[in-house]
């Protein structure tokens, strides 16, 4: 199991937006995610920074096949209004580097 963590960064006074687009997420989506392999996949939003963190358990993934997925791109054109993107639309992230895990050494 691969474990993935990563950022990304809001648009100013988009919280509420962001929140509602996942809490309505596709269904397409949904079922995209879970059968590419994702079983776990939370987001956090820090005040400070202005920025979501995500955490996502899955199998080995190609994440560059998933973002070659028309639904992952539509899903990106959708979000591109409250998020810095890049200039296909995909989110702007930074991905995080494990330091501890209580299971296992990293």
């Amino acid at each position: 199991m691969k474990k993935l963590a990563f950022k990304m960064y809001l648009k100013e006074g988009t919280l509420a937006t962001y929140k509602k687009r996942h809490q309505e997420i596709w269904p397409e989506l949904k079922t995209l995610l879970k059968s590419s392999g994702i079983e776990e996949y939370s987001i956090y939003y820090d005040e400070e920074t202005n920025c979501v963190y995500a955490f996502q358990t899955c199998e080995e993934l190609d994440s560059q096949a998933l973002g070659d997925n028309p639904i992952v791109q539509k899903w990106w054109k959708f979000m591109s209004d409250i998020m810095k993107t890049n200039s296909d639309f995909s989110p702007k992230q930074s991905n995080l580097i494990p330091v501890f895990d209580l299971d296992k050494p990293v």
